[in-house]
């Protein structure tokens, strides 16, 4: 049984380990860091490997997941050290917007950003999406309308910030 288990969990990341960490890499344009999120999905598939149904789901879902708290982890970097240069300067600084399209998905919320994520970055047809994500296709549909519709505003915003 171990062994049959063993094969599976191999044959498994023989398949699906290569797509799933250049998926990460265009997410966070950086391969060590891909390859550490690609990783840490899998292990944590492996942890609760007899209780998920759908693993390919899981690996995908953990990945955007950890690559959320990565885009926040730069993000709280990037202000320290803005803030730290700033003070240097002793001057006022003016923050600019980043218009960023990565920034901009990253703040959708959850329910929006992972059909984000598989479908667009991913490359996950709508009825894949719709698997992976327990959702029914009008459903995941919706969901990528709203969060195309959030991202226009914020972008068209960060751009011109009369509007």
């Amino acid at each position: 049984m171990k062994r049959s288990r063993d094969r599976a969990a191999s044959e498994l990341f023989a398949a699906l380990y290569p797509r799933l960490a250049g998926w990460c890499r265009r997410l966070v344009d950086d391969d060590e860091t891909a390859h550490e999120i690609a990783s840490e999905a899998f292990t944590r598939l492996w942890a609760r490997w007899t209780s998920v149904e759908e693993p390919r789901g899981f690996l995908y879902v953990t990945a955007a997941n950890l690559v959320r708290d990565h885009w926040r982890k730069v993000e709280r970097e990037r202000r320290a050290m803005r803030r730290a240069t700033t003070e240097a300067a002793v001057r006022p600084h003016t923050e600019q917007s980043d218009p960023s399209v990565r920034l901009l998905v990253q703040s959708l919320p959850e329910r929006l950003r992972v059909p984000i994520l598989l479908h667009y970055y991913a490359d996950m047809p709508i009825r894949e999406v719709s698997v992976l994500t327990g959702r029914k296709e009008g459903t995941v549909k919706a969901d990528l309308h709203a969060a195309r519709e959030l991202l226009r505003v914020h972008l068209r915003r960060s751009l011109d910030p009369t509007l």
